[in-house]
């Protein structure tokens, strides 16, 4: 999962938990994200990579650099 991109669904945010669809195990699931940096705001439809991953549904993301 680490190093994964994703697209963000559910606004993720201090205070939020957003969700974010990431393709695996050939489909595409949703997880339930927060932010790695403790204070950002992440709108919908930005891309993002998954820095950390706690199973079974749970990922801490950061913006990608596209």
């Amino acid at each position: 999962m680490v190093g994964k991109q994703g697209r963000v669904t559910g606004k993720i945010g201090p205070g939020l938990v957003g969700e974010v669809m990431v393709a695996i195990r050939g489909g595409v699931e949703a997880f339930y994200a927060h932010p790695s940096v403790p204070d950002e705001e992440i709108s919908v439809g930005s891309i993002v990579i998954v820095v950390d991953y706690f199973p079974p549904r749970t990922i801490y993301v950061a913006r990608a650099l596209v």
